[in-house]
């Protein structure tokens, strides 16, 4: 498939999720694993049907890995943020990262409470609703508003912080400005289909994403998890030493 295609069938993915979540009655758990919920498989299914018809193989938190020798690939995470949509806090994603021989090729993370979409293509930018975007300016750490997931440390340093509950989406406002970096306080407790999305469109916009251990961040493995810490060059060092101060 292009890249145009797999943007294509990356918005439909969107909207069907977003209906299908629009149909939702019972917002519990769904009795599979613990931390899922009932509409993460609702999203899971709309998300599968649609990426098997287009013949990718697919790497799903909810669902676990199929066809991993495809020459597409795509990485999703049905419902980035489902416990916020469990209690009504309009703040989750569907996020979707295709991925070829030479890594993360087309991404989308589709904010479904009536929120924008981001979405990149390597080599061709990282976009917001249509309008592309770009780091350029970079406050001190001093001025940093900074979006965290888990508890930071004592005096980090920064302006102020925030915690908002959905990876996916916070790494894409640290892509657009929105926040000026994204540090997980936990010890390695985000999966790829977490980051993927966003660390392309990151990458799009001029803002590094690394592991606070300095490994690969980009593994299609299930059980993998990793530690991602987002932010302009001119901050980054700032931001991995807070990290450091915590448990890895």
């Amino acid at each position: 498939m292009s890249p145009e295609s797999l943007l294509e069938l990356f918005h439909e993915i969107a909207d069907a999720v977003h209906e299908q979540l629009a149909t939702v009655t019972d917002w519990g758990p769904s009795g599979v694993r613990d931390s899922q919920y009932v509409a993460d498989l609702v999203a899971d299914e709309a998300v599968l049907t649609r990426l098997r018809a287009a013949g990718c193989g697919v790497l799903s938190e909810e669902s676990g890995s199929e066809n991993l020798d495809r020459p597409i690939v795509v990485v999703v995470d049905p419902l980035d943020g489902s416990t916020n949509a469990s209690r009504g806090v309009p703040h989750f994603a569907t996020s979707l990262c295709a991925v070829d021989a030479s890594g993360p090729l087309v991404s989308l993370v589709a904010h479904l409470a009536g929120g924008p979409r981001w979405w990149a293509v390597r080599g061709g930018g990282a976009w917001r609703d249509g309008r592309r975007i770009e780091r350029l300016g970079v406050p001190t750490w001093e001025q940093s508003v900074v979006a965290v997931s888990g508890r930071p440390p004592e005096s980090p340093g920064w302006a102020q912080y925030r915690s908002f509950g959905a990876s996916a989406i916070d790494l894409c406002f640290v892509a657009d400005g929105t926040v000026d970096a994204f540090i997980d306080m936990s010890p390695s407790a985000h999966g790829v289909w977490d980051y993927s999305g966003a660390m392309l469109v990151c990458a799009e916009a001029g803002v590094d994403v690394r592991d606070a251990q300095g490994r690969e961040l980009l593994v299609l493995d299930h059980a993998a998890r990793r530690t991602p810490v987002a932010a302009p060059a001119g901050i980054m060092d700032r931001a991995l030493d807070v990290r450091r101060r915590l448990p890895l």
